[in-house]
């Protein structure tokens, strides 16, 4: 899911750097001055992040296709043993360190 979400990402990425270079008027319609150089930054973003997505994907499938390890299915975590805390002997002061005075 995550790589076809790269693809599209990346086709309109394409397609909007393309248009924004012929006409920036185009893609950027809500500003009073469109330039060549905020169609580059936004181009170059959307690049980003469809590398991400793919990158993402691809580490995605590889864990989805990895083998599961043995021992992880025959662990149950309800037999596992839970250490019990140890009582303090109250009889005993706790002091404090001292701390320097100046």
């Amino acid at each position: 899911m995550l790589i076809n979400a790269a693809f599209h990402t990346g086709i309109w990425a394409l397609v909007f750097f393309i248009v924004g270079m012929i006409k920036p008027r185009w893609p950027l319609f809500f500003l009073k001055k469109p330039d060549r150089f905020k169609i580059l930054i936004i181009s170059t973003i959307l690049f980003m992040i469809s590398a991400t997505l793919y990158g993402e994907g691809n580490r995605q499938a590889k864990l989805a296709q990895a083998p599961k390890p043995a021992a992880a299915e025959s662990f149950d975590p309800a037999s596992a043993p839970v250490p019990v805390p140890v009582p303090v002997p109250m009889s005993a002061p706790v002091s404090k360190p001292d701390s320097p005075k100046n």
